[in-house]
């Protein structure tokens, strides 16, 4: 019981201590409410004009922020489906043997009716240990969460979650609105910071939470921009955060470029087929997760033409039975390639894509 009991506090202490980040970054966005709504707007400017200008303005960019960051937070990642768990026999199968090789076997047999492509770098089947399963294409085991996570990019500790393929839209979103968030205020801010240096303000607590509004929003402003201009180029180049670090592998090696189809189809990979939904923290992404369309045809010769599993109906494609991939990766990919309609090209980038495939053999990166 003791040591049961011990492992619970432990548990406790380590959620409380993942909460911190989140609580931080919670009260400092409540100061700034407060700060800027009352402080700045309510009692710094006179012209009433301005003020409802800037409190309209301020308060679309507030409710958008929180609230990519609050579905950032509180979107549970997905996980593996269960067609991709080891039954009990094959735990069992693969428990018995102790040679690496003939655990190989087993995997590559299972793996067999699965949708999978990538490898380890040593060409092995990628297998988690402690979740029991095949990894899927993009899928990698969070240390933190203790679980096997699609298309996962990295955990990160200021929403308290992994970001993966269920919410890497919505940390998009979120550090795309909480970038605007803090250009505005530092850009209406600025001419009552220069008052407070040039003696301009009254002498109350306004000028002080003035003062500290505007560094806390430049700065913030600052790593904002670095990290959502680097995440703007993952999602231009198709590739996680762990995919930049390290390229997946196929069968042919590793290829950073493995997962890249061109630039629009990259982007709407992630934000989905219907414009409207884009600016909008609300689920739009194509594909189930499990399961990637590439850039490298045929590069599998072992893969079956028909996996065993069928992905569910993409729900966010209203009016058409496109899926992403609905068919066999195969097919996904051909079809990917060759422009169908839901993912037509416009002018020569069309042209050169369908020169592209004319040659099914060959590995083929279109990049826009």
């Amino acid at each position: 019981m003791a040591p049961s009991g011990s492992r619970s506090i432990k548990r406790s202490c380590q959620t409380v201590l993942y909460w911190i980040p989140v609580i931080f970054i919670t009260l400092i966005v409540a100061w700034s409410y407060y700060a800027y709504v009352v402080q700045l707007c309510i009692e710094s400017i006179d012209n009433i004009g301005q003020k409802i200008v800037y409190l309209l303005a301020y308060h679309v960019a507030f409710i958008l922020f929180t609230w990519a960051y609050w579905q950032t937070i509180f979107t549970k990642p997905m996980n593996p489906l269960k067609e991709f768990h080891l039954s009990y026999s094959d735990k069992e199968l693969l428990e018995r043997e102790d040679r690496g090789e003939s655990q190989q076997e087993i995997l590559r047999r299972i793996a067999k009716d699965l949708p999978i492509y990538t490898r380890t770098m040593s060409g092995a089947i990628r297998f988690c240990d402690r979740c029991q399963l095949v990894k899927p294409d993009r899928c990698h085991h969070c240390s933190v969460c203790d679980k096997c996570i699609l298309k996962m990019d990295h955990h990160c500790p200021w929403v308290n979650n992994c970001v993966g393929f269920s919410n890497y839209k919505f940390f998009m979103l979120f550090l795309a609105y909480s970038l605007l968030y803090c250009i505005f205020i530092t850009a209406t801010d600025l001419q009552y910071f220069i008052k407070f240096w040039t003696n301009g303000l009254p002498d109350t607590q306004a000028k002080f939470h003035i003062m500290f509004l505007f560094f806390a929003a430049s700065m913030f402003s600052v790593s904002l921009a670095s990290l959502f201009v680097y995440h703007c180029w993952l999602v231009c180049k198709n590739r996680s955060t762990l995919e930049a670090v390290r390229a997946p592998a196929f069968r042919h090696g590793a290829d950073k470029n493995g997962f890249s189809l061109g630039l629009s189809k990259n982007f709407r990979q992630v934000f989905g087929d219907e414009m409207r939904y884009w600016p909008f923290p609300v689920y739009s992404s194509l594909g189930d997760g499990c399961s990637f369309p590439t850039c490298l045809v045929n590069q599998d010769p072992e893969q079956p033409t028909s996996p065993g599993h069928n992905p569910p109906p993409d729900k966010t494609v209203v009016g058409e039975s496109h899926q992403f991939p609905a068919k066999p990766l195969r097919e996904s990919q051909s079809r990917l390639l060759n422009s169908a309609p839901s993912w037509t090209e416009n002018g020569g980038a069309e042209d050169k894509e369908r020169r592209g495939t004319s040659n099914p053999a060959m590995a083929i990166e279109n990049e826009t």
